[in-house]
Order: structure tokens, then C-alpha cells, then sequence
């Protein structure tokens, strides 16, 4: 065989060799698709097919994200926006335009995702697929299986497990919506949150505990029981020789009469406003993202709003304020007051219009009040803070658990909480600032 011929097989067998060095690297395979202009991508181990339908089923009471269910061949599944989700822009179509569907498989579940676009499936090498990064998102870290560059293009690939997986089910007096929350976090402080035990003998102490789930669905638990143990003691005094029992759900309003924070139930005073805004700590985020879970009425979530604007005042603030009382929450955006019944701090805050006072536009517009239980899933953004004043004791001890953990994954590495007057965090990651009027965490790392 000649030298030219030896060369030129060489090359061949070079270049067979490095075809098939790239196929075995191609180890991974994802359905790219497109949301809010950046590209996305997901396992095709979890992808059943690609459609295109219209024309969702509503579902009512069901999670912002949930556009309704769809039948599939026969199969109902629900389909989700993932665009509403993640809180990304969405161009919302008619009713008769087309969706661009992913229908995903994920353990038994089957359901249908809907994007912007689907582009095509692309193979890599799962070795160059770099870990997340917070920069990558308006999409919380945890969701996120990894970044990869492909063909010029930058995609981030989902992690559709930790998204959808259904958590074991929890048994507990309501059926809760599955919640994307970490399971290891939830074991690692099974040991310090004593679930509806009592760690005294007293009988009585329990039937007090007991009877006011009963009647009011005030739990005690880590989160309250400072203030339980002192009020019970306080209860013995007051009433002595006579039947400690609580026998009506008067005697457990009576009972509780100490533990709610200051103005619940109206715009907070001058000096209590002052004494959040003292509290907060110095913030350089340009939009502070803010969640308000059992905003009543709406009072709680103005004054913040007005607070908010005073401590920070060149930041755009946003706050997401939910209830699951539908009356409380529809009067919410509408609400009109008498100038003598508004504290001094907020009057520049609001304007005079036919029937009496309300807040300016801007305020307003910083909120977005919505009817939602906080134990259905929270599509929320990154949060910066949350203020849940006396709304986590009012759920069972599991229910607790579990908000106090959704809190910790869903706020960023610096952010805040303010709880009750009353209320401690009883999870690890919290450092407490409380002062003598506001319950305060900063979160830890």
C-alpha cells in the first residue's frame, strides 16, 4: 500500500473515530422551547408529545397558572401556563388561537405545559452542562436542572421533577394542593417543630389547645406558644376558682382576645407605621418584590404599601396580597375612607374623590390583591419580604409547617419576614430583629 494511500486511510479512520467520540457524548436530550424571549429546555424523557389546542375547560378556585383541563384522546389533564407561573409576560390569546402545548409525563401525572414556542429536540453532552445560577431568572435556582450552550444559543433547562413532583401526601384535616417545597427541609426541622404535643401534663393546658382548633382553628404550636403558655397562666388568674374549660366559641374569642397585632383590622397608626419603618433594614433593590398572605380586608396591605414607599422611596414596590375570604378581598381595590378616620403618615399618600378618600393611583397600582388559600400552590416571583401578621397560627400544625418552609424557598438570600406580635419563626434560617412592636426575620444563611 502506498504512503499517500496509508495517509488518506488514516485520516479516515481519524476522522470515524472522532464522529464517534461526538455520538457517545450526546447523552442528554431536550425539547427546546421558547418563553419571554429566552430559550428553554426540557428532558424528552419527560415529554409524551407536542400539540397545539384551544379552548381549556375553567376550573374554579384552581391556581393563577392552571388555564383549565383539556381531553386528551379520551384523557382529562390540566393544562398549565407556564408563562403565568414563572410571572413572565404573556400575550393572552382568544379563545379560538391555538396554544403551543408540551404534554409531559412525570411519574403517573400526565399534563400539558403551555410556552410561547416549541423549537426542536437538540442532543448534548450532559458534562457540559454547567450548574444554575441566580442570574438565570426570574425562575427560582431550585427549579433549574443546569445551562447549557448549544449552536450559539443559551438554554436553561428545567428541572420538571422538583416542579411537578407531588410531594407524599400529608394527612391533615384539609386536602392541600401539592406544593413544590424541599422535602429534606421539611425532615431537617421535624425534630425542633413538635406537632399539636403538649410538653406539659396539665389537661386542661390540652383541652384549652384542643378546643380552640375546634372552635376558632388556632393551633398551638412552636409558632405560639410562648404567647399560649403566658396567657393560660394569665387565664388561670383571671378567673380563678371557676372552670378554666373553654365550653363556647365566646370563651375562645376571650382567650385569644391578647394575641392579635396591633390594628388588624384598620389602617396602622401613626406610631405603629413609624415603628415598622424603623425596623425595616436599608434595601438597594430597585423593585422590592413583597407577599401578603391573609390580607383581610386590605387594611394591612396599605399601610405596608405606605410604609414601604416611605422607607424606601426611589424603589418600585410590588405586592402580592391574597385571601381566601371572596368578599373581603373584592372590596380590597375599592376602598373609600372618612379623612378623619386616615393616621397623619398616609394623607400624602391618598386623594380626595366623590364619596370620600382613597389611596392614589400609584399605591394602588403596586398591589395586586387576588381570592387565593395560601395552601394551593403560590406562583409568586423571588420575594424580598413577606408579611403574614397572625395568619400562620390559624392553620393546623402540618399546614404551618409547610408555609413556613414555602416562606424560606420562596424569598431570596436576603430577605425579610414580619409575623404576628405573637409569632416566632420556629424553622432554622431566620435570624430574628424583632423590637417590641414588629416581629422581624432576616433570613440567614
Amino acid at each position: 500500500m502506498s504512503p499517500e494511500k496509508t495517509e488518506g486511510q488514516q485520516k479516515v479512520n481519524e476522522s470515524v473515530e472522532q464522529k464517534k467520540e461526538h455520538t457517545e457524548k450526546i447523552d442528554f436530550k431536550m425539547v427546546t422551547f421558547a418563553l419571554a424571549g429566552k430559550e428553554y429546555g426540557i428532558d424528552i424523557m419527560n415529554v409524551k408529545e407536542i400539540a397545539r389546542a384551544s379552548k381549556f375547560t375553567y376550573v374554579p378556585n384552581a391556581a393563577p397558572f392552571v388555564r383549565g383541563v383539556y381531553n386528551l384522546r379520551g384523557d382529562i389533564i390540566s393544562i398549565i401556563d407556564l408563562r403565568t407561573m414563572f410571572h413572565l409576560p404573556a400575550e393572552r390569546k382568544g379563545e379560538d388561537i391555538l396554544e403551543s402545548l408540551i404534554i409531559l409525563k412525570v411519574d403517573d401525572n400526565v399534563f400539558g405545559v403551555i410556552v410561547d414556542s416549541i423549537d426542536k429536540v437538540i442532543g448534548v453532552s450532559s458534562a457540559n452542562i454547567q450548574p444554575p445560577h441566580p442570574i438565570f431568572g426570574d425562575i427560582n435556582v431550585k427549579y433549574i436542572k443546569g445551562i447549557i450552550e448549544n449552536n450559539g444559543k443559551l438554554y436553561i433547562i428545567l428541572n420538571i421533577e422538583k416542579l411537578f413532583t407531588k410531594e407524599e401526601e400529608i394527612k391533615s384535616e384539609k386536602n392541600i394542593a401539592p406544593v413544590a417545597l424541599s422535602e429534606q427541609a421539611l425532615e431537617k426541622e421535624q425534630s425542633n417543630y413538635v406537632i399539636n404535643e403538649s410538653n406539659t401534663t396539665d389537661l386542661v393546658a390540652n383541652f384549652i389547645k384542643e378546643t380552640l382548633y375546634t372552635y376558632k382553628h388556632f393551633a398551638v404550636t412552636p409558632v405560639n406558644e410562648t404567647w399560649f403558655n403566658a396567657r393560660y397562666e394569665e387565664w388561670k388568674s383571671i378567673k380563678k376558682n371557676q372552670d378554666l374549660q373553654l365550653k363556647e366559641a365566646s370563651e375562645a374569642d376571650e382567650f385569644l382576645s391578647t394575641f392579635f397585632s396591633p390594628y388588624t383590622s384598620a389602617l396602622w397608626a401613626d406610631e405603629y407605621a413609624q415603628a415598622v419603618i424603623n425596623a425595616l433594614p436599608d434595601l438597594n433593590q430597585k423593585i422590592i418584590n413583597v407577599w401578603n398572605p391573609g390580607c383581610g380586608k386590605g387594611y394591612e396591605t396599605y399601610s405596608f404599601a405606605c410604609v414601604l414607599k416611605k422607607r424606601y422611596p426611589d424603589a418600585r414596590i410590588k405586592i402580592w396580597a391574597n385571601d381566601s375570604d371572596l368578599l373581603a378581598i373584592s372590596m380590597a381595590p375599592n376602598m373609600i375612607f372618612m379623612v378623619d378616620d386616615v393616621p397623619e403618615i398616609y394623607k400624602e399618600f391618598m386623594i380626595k374623590g366623590k364619596n370620600g378618600w382613597t389611596f392614589v393611583q400609584s399605591i394602588r397600582d403596586s398591589i395586586f390583591f387576588e381570592f387565593h388559600d395560601v395552601l394551593n400552590s403560590n406562583p409568586l416571583p423571588p420575594l424580598d419580604m413577606i408579611i403574614a401578621r397572625d395568619t400562620v397560627s390559624f392553620l393546623s400544625p402540618v399546614e404551618q409547617k409547610r408555609l413556613l418552609v414555602d416562606f424560606g424557598e420562596r424569598t431570596k438570600r436576603q430577605a425579610f419576614l414580619m409575623l404576628g406580635l405573637h409569632e416566632r419563626m420556629p424553622l432554622d434560617g431566620w435570624k430574628e430583629m424583632t423590637t417590641h412592636q414588629v416581629v422581624l426575620y432576616a433570613k440567614s444563611e
